[in-house]
C-alpha cells in the first residue's frame, strides 16, 4: 500500500513532440512521459528522451533530432515552437509551461529532421545585405575608428541578435510564398551602417533592402518585437531604415553622395 501511494505521488512531465523523419516525409506526433525534476528545461528533457527514446505507450523509437549549442540563450540554435510560440528551448523552464508540453519545429524554415530546421534563408539574407564582405587580406592599420557614445548605446541593443530565427517565425510576412528577408537582417543593416567601419558599404545595403524582399514587404505587425528573446527594438530599426532609404533614393536619382 505504501509503495502504491509513493508511486502515485511521483510527478511526471508529458511531452507531445511533432516528428518528421525526412524533409519530404509526413509529420507525426509521439508522446513521452518523464519523471519531473526541479529546474528542468526543455533541452534537458530532450536530452533525457534521447538517452532513452521510449514513448508513453512503451514503444522504442528513434532519438529525437534538434539543434543546440551554447545552452545559455546566446547562440540561437535551439529555436522551436513550444506550446504554440517560437522561443529558445534552453531557457524554457518546465515549471513555467502548461502541460502537456507541445514541441514542434519552426514552420518558416525547411525541415531537416524532427525539431531541426535549415536556417539558410536567414543567413542568405545576411549575405544579401553584406553582413559579411570579401577581403583581400589582413593588414595592421592601427586602432579602428570609435563609435560615438550616443550611437553605441542603441547599437549595443541591436548587436544582441543571435540569428535565432524567432522573429522570422513570428512575422506573418515571412513565408514560403514571400521573399521578405525579415526583421533580423533589416535590423542588422541599421547596426552595420551605424558602425564607422561598416559605413563604407552603407549605400549597397540600403539599395539591397530597397529591392525585392526588402523594407516594402514589412507589414508592421509588431510580432517580431513581442517574440524577440533579446528584446531588440526591431520595428524601431525598420522605421529608421525607411528614413535612410528615402534619402538613398534621392542620392540615387540625383547622383549625389549627400542627402
Amino acid at each position: 500500500m505504501a509503495a502504491e501511494k509513493a508511486s502515485a505521488a511521483v510527478k511526471t512531465v508529458k511531452f507531445i513532440i511533432t516528428r518528421q523523419d525526412t524533409p519530404d516525409s509526413a509529420p507525426y506526433e509521439e508522446t513521452f512521459v518523464l519523471p519531473y525534476r526541479p529546474n528542468m528545461n526543455v533541452i534537458s528533457a530532450l536530452m533525457e528522451i534521447r538517452r532513452n527514446p521510449v514513448t508513453e505507450d512503451g514503444k522504442k523509437t528513434t532519438p529525437i533530432t534538434w539543434e543546440m549549442n551554447c545552452l545559455e540563450e546566446v547562440c540561437g540554435a535551439c529555436s522551436m515552437i513550444i506550446n504554440g510560440k517560437p522561443r529558445q528551448s534552453c531557457t524554457a523552464l518546465i515549471d513555467k509551461l502548461e502541460q502537456p508540453i507541445r514541441l514542434a519545429p519552426m514552420k518558416t524554415f525547411p525541415i531537416v529532421r524532427d525539431l531541426q530546421v535549415d536556417r539558410s534563408r536567414m543567413f542568405d539574407s545576411l549575405k544579401k545585405v553584406k553582413a559579411w564582405i570579401p577581403i583581400d587580406g589582413t593588414y595592421d592599420l592601427g586602432p579602428g575608428p570609435r563609435m560615438p557614445e550616443t550611437k553605441r548605446q542603441w547599437a549595443y541593443e541591436l548587436s544582441k541578435c543571435m540569428t535565432c530565427g524567432v522573429c522570422l517565425e513570428a512575422c506573418p510576412n515571412v513565408n514560403s510564398k514571400s521573399d521578405f528577408i525579415g526583421p533580423a537582417p533589416l535590423s542588422q543593416v541599421r547596426l552595420f551602417n551605424a558602425h564607422p567601419t561598416g559605413e563604407m558599404n552603407k549605400a549597397e545595403r540600403l539599395n539591397a533592402i530597397m529591392g525585392d524582399g526588402g523594407l516594402a514587404n514589412c507589414g508592421n505587425s509588431q510580432n517580431c518585437v513581442q517574440s524577440c528573446p533579446k528584446g531588440i527594438p526591431l520595428t524601431t530599426s525598420i522605421a529608421a531604415l525607411n528614413r535612410e532609404t528615402t534619402f538613398q533614393s534621392f542620392r540615387n536619382f540625383f547622383g549625389s553622395d549627400r542627402a
